[in-house]
């Protein structure tokens, strides 16, 4: 079963596919074709995306999911009235706010994203920085400041999580790849050990990690699954050996590890931040 999914918003459409994709992860079996309109603040592109929902009812047979926080009346209404299921995100919370906290909204498009927060903005930015200048183990001078340092051995998700730490929610995060000679030893690198209360591993299935290293290295020593069996063996004794708290990366997404990490090391987002959807076509 197949169903177009519109995601329109009057800004960067970030609010309407978070919300839309979460609810639709709750119906399974479904294969939804995701788009987004993005900018839709004139009446002219209102009605080019009303347009384009009819374009898909016809086409389809079968009215399209509409996900929608456009923000300003007119071009919501024209939306509205197009041939779609339209889900209204915003005026199901907005009204009742307004009741509750005895005030109008200000209406104002693009809030959620925009560069009202600029400390905020600013701290997150700088941590992506951090994240790249600290990315496997380039340099430990400043780890002082970090946050977080991830270890892990070779591509089972260090930067990758760094970067969504940083850039969600300001989070200083280095990451250590752990070598040979490091797991070898079954003890903590000596680099590290000065910052043992700011240290969270990453494991990873051997199968996996085979996977991945033979996309990269094919045919090497280095992606084989005896030395995947290894090294993952190893690095788990190193763990717990060592008292370092790890998730399993195979079967989670890098949004669900920053937000498992932050939460067992009680961080704080720098602000609000909200998790990034699949890519819309």
């Amino acid at each position: 079963m197949k169903r177009k999914v519109f995601y329109v918003s009057d800004r960067t459409g970030i609010t309407a596919e978070t919300l839309g994709h979460s609810l639709l992860t709750q119906f399974d079996g479904i294969d939804f074709e995701r788009e987004s309109l993005r900018f839709i603040d004139s009446i002219d592109k209102a009605r080019a995306a009303a347009a384009a929902i009819d374009d898909s009812a016809r086409a389809t047979g079968v009215r399209p999911l509409v996900f929608s926080t456009l923000v300003e009346t007119v071009e919501r209404d024209i939306v509205a009235d197009a041939d779609g299921v339209f889900f209204d995100l915003f005026d199901v919370f907005i009204e009742p706010l307004e009741q509750e906290l005895g005030m109008l909204s200000s209406h104002t498009a693009g809030r959620s994203h925009g560069m009202e927060n600029a400390r905020g903005y600013a701290s997150r930015i700088d941590a992506v920085n951090f994240a790249l200048q600290h990315d496997d183990g380039s340099t430990t001078r400043e780890y002082d400041r970090a946050d977080v340092i991830l270890l892990g051995v070779s591509r089972s998700g260090k930067t990758p999580t760094c970067l969504y730490l940083a850039l969600q929610y300001g989070i200083n995060a280095a990451n250590y790849p752990l070598t040979e000679d490091d797991l070898a030893e079954l003890s903590l690198p000596a680099r590290v050990l000065p910052y043992r209360d700011k240290l969270f591993g990453l494991t990873i299935r051997p199968e996996r990690l085979h996977q991945i290293r033979s996309e990269r290295r094919p045919n090497s020593r280095y992606a084989s699954l005896r030395q995947c069996q290894t090294e993952v063996h190893q690095v788990e004794a190193m763990f717990r050996n060592a008292r370092v708290a790890y998730l399993d990366s195979t079967s989670m997404s890098v949004e669900e590890l920053a937000a498992t990490i932050m939460d067992r090391m009680g961080h704080r987002a720098a602000e609000p931040a909200v998790p990034s959807p699949p890519p819309a076509k």
